[in-house]
């Protein structure tokens, strides 16, 4: 009998930093990380989409905090990271919170400036972070939205940080003709990382629009594995949405990837059945998902400019 991959579920009604940290405790032991985590060099990526967005567009600070405490908590050398579509990943966090609320950790903040160059599917080239391929534990912690291109962000788009600085616009222009292509190479990122775990904030998320400006729906919702794939095909029946319409489910789906099959997926805690009825929606028709040559000449603007001011 082939050994099922955990995906563990856990409900929240708010951000109480120690309901968050209980989560992690529950979902630790299915997680294999059950050893100390002392001394080791833990990252933490979250959703820094941009300084002029609105909070909900952006990792909430508070479940920030609570999942940085619990590695604190364990001995972890802990860092935090991303590489923002638009401004530093300094100037994100500051304008979230995310700074403040990590204040007293010993959080070493990381700008994304070492890319490591990778060739990925369809002969693409990127620079990924060198910052998350040498860390002991990467730990992505995406926030569930609704998106106009990819229909739902959850952990395997969170990953596109990964890609360093302006390379992500370049990445967007060059090959982002097609939404399957554009899965594609968000699956090889996956693969990039030797050591991950997915924690998801779905308590406060974004519906009916996306990534930037979409509506709050309180869906009260927590979730952890070692698989972002099957963190993605799991939320992705538990918000009662086609998997079909999803580029990255797809691309998950022709590769034969196991995370993208329920059969090999093992819920643990709540059932995905008991968030039926949400009322969260996600995009019928996706957006192109090239990148704008005007905004990404603006961006690239302000990066300098943000470098130029330290």
């Amino acid at each position: 009998m082939v050994d099922k991959t955990p995906i563990v579920i856990g409900t929240s009604r708010n951000y109480d930093v120690e309901r968050i940290k209980d989560f992690c405790d529950q979902a630790a032991p299915h997680l294999g990380m059950v050893k100390s985590l002392h001394g080791a060099s833990v990252l933490l990526k979250p959703n820094l989409i941009s300084s002029r967005a609105s909070k909900l567009a952006c990792s909430d600070a508070r479940f920030v905090r609570g999942v940085a405490e619990w590695f604190v908590d364990q001995g972890a050398r802990l860092a935090i990271g991303d590489s923002p579509s638009f401004g530093s990943a300094s100037q994100v966090m500051k304008k979230m919170g995310i700074s403040a609320c990590l204040q007293g950790l010993g959080v070493h903040a990381v700008e994304f400036k070492t890319p490591q160059e990778h060739l990925l599917t369809h002969g693409v080239r990127v620079g990924i972070a060198q910052e998350a391929l040498d860390c002991d534990l990467f730990v992505n912690l995406p926030r569930i939205k609704a998106h106009s291109q990819m229909y739902v962000t959850i952990g395997v788009k969170n990953l596109f940080g990964l890609v360093c600085g302006m390379r992500k616009a370049i990445c967007h222009m060059k090959n982002g003709l097609s939404h399957q292509k554009f899965g594609d190479l968000m699956l090889d990122l996956a693969g990039l990382l030797p050591s991950q775990v997915t924690s998801v904030d779905g308590i406060e998320v974004m519906s009916r629009r996306g990534p930037i400006n979409g509506e709050l729906l309180e869906l009260g919702c927590l979730c952890a594995s070692r698989d972002p794939v099957g963190v993605d095909t799991i939320l992705l029946s538990l918000l009662e949405l086609d998997e079909n319409k999803s580029p990255i489910g797809r691309a998950a789906a022709a590769r034969g990837i196991a995370g993208a099959r329920i059969a090999s997926l093992e819920c643990i805690g709540e059932k995905p059945s008991s968030f039926a009825g949400s009322g969260f929606s996600a995009p019928s028709i996706l957006n192109p998902v090239p990148f704008n040559p005007f905004r990404f000449m603006l961006s690239s603007l302000r990066r300098a400019m943000a470098q130029a001011q330290g």
